[in-house]
């Protein structure tokens, strides 16, 4: 694959600029569900889209393919500082003894002396194996601010250049950044048409914490399929877009980047073309007022015991702020 001859999209990728100075490029590759099309895809989005934002996670289970997969590309002459790689720490892991360690695996795993991002996947600690849903015991106590301090210390020692937190509430973000040092960079949140979690994307604005968009599409697997949806579609065709780069720019113009997911070359080169154009406003804010507003990865079924708790439903996983 490092022979391939096929020159990158020519396009700017656009970027937004963090908190610690350093820039988040507009558009990356999601890599959740990618199973074994995860090296080709990190290295189509690369070296023939021309992607420079990479999203995985260790609970994904993909690291060590998409490591192969950036060393194949930087194999073509791409440099590592013109990379931008986020993962997460797992909710096994959410305890201050095993952050440093936690890292340290995933960087082994993708191949990579330092990580551009860490996030906090999800605020809540399991218990390591546990069940889905988990059984009484499962769900511990997280400390985090213990965990926010070694996050922070990965920072210091050059093994982070930033840090930041995923399906965070408002509460549950107040309160980090109550004790924080080091201010979370990034807040990445399901956000698309259907989902414009308005509340927490004004509550990180307010704060310089910059947003990334997951399932900027929508999910198939959930029940809100959006490529498909009749006012997605007809701006689309109004503006000789496909479906899928109309949801993406609504995320870029709101001031997030994005992480579509895809493992289709056609589709991943499609994604990142998505700059030096606009909705216009009024199909910009025909989309912002869709219609049944709901939250389609909600992690009832990895946090959520009904009778033992202490998460008895959905709601009390998101501060009843939905």
């Amino acid at each position: 694959m490092a022979q391939s001859n096929i020159e990158p999209t020519n396009h700017k990728a656009e970027s937004f600029k963090l908190l610690s100075g350093h820039t988040i490029p507009a558009v990356g590759l999601g890599t959740w569900k990618s199973g074994d099309e995860a090296f080709k895809s990190v290295f189509t989005a690369i070296v023939e889209g021309g992607y420079r934002h990479i999203d995985t996670a260790k609970q994904y289970g993909v690291q060590e393919n998409i490591g192969l997969g950036l060393k194949e590309a930087m194999q073509t002459g791409i440099q590592r500082k013109d990379l931008f790689v986020t993962s997460k720490l797992w909710c096994a892991d959410l305890s201050p003894d095993r952050v440093r360690s936690a890292l340290n695996n995933t960087l082994q795993e993708l191949q990579l002396d330092y990580l551009d991002l860490y996030l906090i996947h999800w605020p809540f600690r399991l218990k390591e194996g546990a069940s889905r849903p988990p059984k009484d015991g499962e769900v511990l106590e997280f400390d985090m601010e213990g965990v926010w301090r070694e996050m922070e210390k990965l920072v210091k020692d050059g093994l982070v250049r930033d840090i930041g937190v995923c399906n965070f509430t408002l509460k549950k973000l107040n309160k980090l950044l109550n004790f924080a040092k080091t201010q979370p960079s990034v807040c990445q949140m399901e956000m698309h048409p259907g989902w414009r979690n308005d509340k927490i994307l004004e509550a990180c604005k307010k704060n310089g914490i910059h947003v990334t968009a997951y399932s900027p599409l929508g999910s198939q697997g959930a029940g809100r399929d959006l490529i498909h949806d009749p006012t997605v579609e007809r701006i689309a065709k109004k503006l000789n877009k496909s479906p899928g780069q109309i949801l993406l720019k609504w995320g870029i113009q709101r001031g997030t980047s994005v992480i579509p997911k895809s493992t289709h070359p056609d589709r991943i080169k499609e994604n990142i073309k998505a700059f030096g154009w606009e909705i216009p406003e009024q199909d910009f804010q025909t989309l912002c007022s869709m219609t049944d507003q709901k939250r389609l990865l909600h992690g009832e079924i990895l946090f959520v015991n009904s009778s033992a708790g202490p998460f008895r439903c959905v709601a009390d996983l998101w501060d009843h702020e939905d």
